[in-house]
């Protein structure tokens, strides 16, 4: 792992074994073969046993239902080294374990708890997280879906968009307001008689993630499937937290893929006789990238020290999420201006990587939304409305 300041000193040999075996597994397994998923737009379900074999599905969940129970700084290495080779892969971790596990996990009955999580974290099953709508992505509130009590079951209807792995997964994570106008979660299966999801196509960022539209019409289900402990828009938002945690670790990682790819072309690549590495202008883009990665590593290992020791605030994740996500689309940038004409090809990872990292700047809250989240924690004044 790039660590220019010598961080993974102070991890302990698990942490550190941890992040080596995943990296040597998709390494393998995966990296020769991703540029052709991504290209494909495939997203590879072969991988999901492997991956819930070595614990990275829900990797820092509780042992207690099926999953490795990691420390907060593995499971960010896990996180890193994932989006390391792809931010879908990386995406699918979160959205199986921040999304769908930990609101079950946090909200969820312990009937739902031995019913999904030893499924999902061994693989058997896939979730998806129902939020963002047509009407409302960075205001979750203005959601229109809802879900109203008939007899022993809840009726839900509304429309989902930009949902991840929607199209194959299994359950869904669908947030609705009841008669009260109280946000409510539900653990929906797909294969209910209404729900039906449909693939976005022609996406040109993030491919691998399968991103969907889910529509729900007249959609029953039992009361029981309603997680008991969720009310309010804090619920979902909570699991939002726990996802950017991991990307605030995850983009770190294509952004040491382009910073090295970029380094090897520049030495390797000469211009009137020389290496273009040896220009001043291409050794500033190049400190630029590594200085940006230090700082983020920086920001993730003390995030993760917060976390352990149960101090980590939603603030902080937002920080972490707005400065990471942007210095790893910065690097990216400036890595394809680096590798010229060669760059725009899939010959080299650095444009798949780049354009993934700008659906990544802008999902679960773009760069002006935590801006404002921190404004109200520095000022005490709300610039939402």
């Amino acid at each position: 792992m790039l660590d220019y300041y010598h961080l993974s000193d102070q991890f302990t040999d698990e942490e550190r074994q941890t992040q080596v075996s995943v990296r040597e597994f998709l390494d393998a397994e995966a990296l020769p073969h991703i540029s052709r998923w991504w290209e494909r737009a495939e997203f590879p379900r072969q991988l999901v046993p492997r991956l819930a074999e070595l614990g990275l599905i829900g990797a820092n969940m509780p042992v207690e239902y099926g999953a490795a129970g990691v420390g907060s700084l593995a499971y960010g290495l896990v996180m890193y080294e994932l989006e390391r080779i792809d931010s879908g892969l990386r995406s699918f971790a979160s959205v199986q374990g921040a999304l769908c596990m930990y609101p079950i996990l946090r909200y969820g009955s312990e009937e739902q708890r031995q019913a999904y999580l030893p499924k999902i974290a061994g693989g058997e099953m896939i979730g998806c997280f129902g939020l963002t709508e047509h009407s409302g992505g960075s205001d979750p509130g203005a959601m229109e879906t809802r879900a109203r009590r008939d007899g022993d079951s809840y009726v839900i209807n509304g429309v989902k968009v930009w949902i991840s792995y929607g199209s194959i997964a299994d359950i869904a994570i669908i947030w609705a307001k009841d008669e009260e106008d109280t946000i409510r979660g539900f653990v929906v299966p797909t294969d209910t008689p209404g729900f039906s999801a449909k693939k976005i196509e022609r996406q040109m960022s993030l491919r691998t993630s399968g991103a969907s539209e889910l529509v729900l019409e007249d959609v029953r289900v039992p009361a029981s499937a309603m997680l008991p402990e969720a009310a309010g828009l804090s619920a979902p938002l909570s699991c939002l937290t726990q996802a950017r945690y991991g990307i605030s670790w995850g983009v770190l990682g294509p952004l040491e893929y382009v910073y090295e790819e970029a380094l090897a072309f520049s030495k390797a690549r000469k211009t009137f006789g020389k290496p273009i590495g040896s220009r001043q202008l291409v050794q500033d883009k190049l400190a630029d990238m590594l200085a940006d990665h230090t700082s983020g590593l920086l920001r993730v290992c003390q995030l993760a020290r917060l976390k352990g020791e149960g101090k980590l605030s939603y603030t902080h994740v937002s920080l972490a999420k707005r400065e990471n996500t942007r210095a790893a689309l910065r690097g990216a940038r400036l890595a394809r201006e680096i590798l010229g004409a060669s760059g725009i090809t899939l010959d080299y990872h650095t444009i798949r990587h780049m354009l993934n990292l700008e659906t990544v700047d802008t999902y679960e809250g773009t760069r002006d939304i935590h801006s404002l989240v921190l404004g109200r924690d520095i000022t005490g004044l709300d610039a939402f409305s």
